[in-house]
């Protein structure tokens, strides 16, 4: 049987783990089920955010249905760039969903894109909405990881560690099986078992690390955008070390380079460098890059003063140091 998942040195084995459930004659993937749920613990984080600041929490329903839209298309795209050999010769594949294949960081930019064209036409500041939805966005990345539990996916190579996770070999995609693993395989009652990285949950755990500290250093920044890139480099640098163990990485065409490797690194560098450089000419009382951001001081949204965060309207002595990029 390929149902049973195991964690030998923690002690936890899991004799029956389901990747659907059968309501008729229609299958329900797990899978879909977990992202389900990250998508509406995420958008229920941020309209708590959005209320926590003053903010009018059904924009952000609104930003939602786009987000989950053209984040689910940009996810698609993302991975089947970068697997087109597998899709090529039968373009018809590309819409096989059910067949999987999307990628994080192609949600995520098409998000980001998504949102940058609802602030231009809604005239609100993206910075403020990147600031708000970062919370909601991690919340869902640590349920949604668990969609990879369930379809026994996205693990890392052999390992005898701590965490170390068994599968059954019949469960998982066979190009996904190192040498590493084969030399290791595990025989229990007969069945076949690959020893793996549980990336998921070290990406889970990493993200739920990341929420805590974004929850706990919310109000503590000095410009608007700065929890967004915060997020940024925290996610960037788990994701790179978490990518370096994934036997199914997406790579560079022609290269052996993984390109979430490359994205994680390059976002958080940029973000981290963007932030110390914000807030040296913040000291220096210089003019701020990308203040305008689709909004300013004077723009109408900023009239309202149920659309104004509570961090844009703090006491006199706090404005002074606060500014908006």
């Amino acid at each position: 049987m390929d149902y049973q998942i195991n964690f030998p040195h923690l002690g936890i084995h899991f004799d029956y783990v389901i990747k659907s459930i059968a309501i008729g004659n229609f299958t329900i993937a797990i899978y879909g089920i977990t992202m389900a749920t990250a998508l509406l613990v995420g958008l229920w984080l941020t309209s708590l955010r959005a209320k926590e600041t003053g903010q009018k929490s059904e924009n952000y329903i609104d930003l939602f249905i786009l987000l989950v839209i053209f984040g689910f298309i940009g996810a698609r795209v993302y991975y089947v760039a970068f697997q087109w050999d597998n899709y090529k010769n039968d373009l018809l594949q590309i819409l096989n969903l059910r067949g999987g294949g999307i990628a994080i960081y192609g949600g995520l930019i098409a998000g980001i894109i998504t949102a940058a064209v609802y602030c231009r036409v809604k005239h609100k500041n993206i910075w403020t909405i990147l600031d708000t939805v970062v919370m909601g966005v991690a919340a869902g990345q640590i349920i949604g990881r668990w969609g990879n539990f369930f379809n026994r996916e996205a693990f890392g190579g052999y390992t005898d560690g701590l965490f170390a996770m068994q599968l059954p070999v019949s469960a998982v995609r066979t190009n996904e099986i190192t040498t590493e693993m084969w030399n290791h395989v595990v025989s229990i009652d007969g069945i076949k078992f690959i020893q793996v990285h549980p990336t998921f949950l070290y990406e889970g755990m990493w993200n739920l690390a990341l929420l805590i500290l974004l929850f706990v250093f919310r109000n503590k920044v000095k410009f608007r955008g700065e929890n967004f890139f915060r997020y940024i480099i925290g996610y960037g640098i788990g994701r790179f070390w978490v990518e370096s163990l994934r036997t199914d990485q997406l790579l560079i065409p022609n290269t052996s380079i993984p390109v979430s490797m490359v994205v994680s690194a390059a976002a958080a560098a940029a973000s981290a460098v963007y932030i110390v450089i914000v807030r040296s000419r913040m000291t220096a009382g210089k003019t701020l890059p990308f203040r305008a951001a689709f909004g300013s001081e004077a723009s109408p949204e900023k009239k309202d003063a149920a659309e104004e965060p509570e961090e844009a309207k703090p006491s006199e002595e706090r404005q002074k140091d606060r500014e908006e990029p």
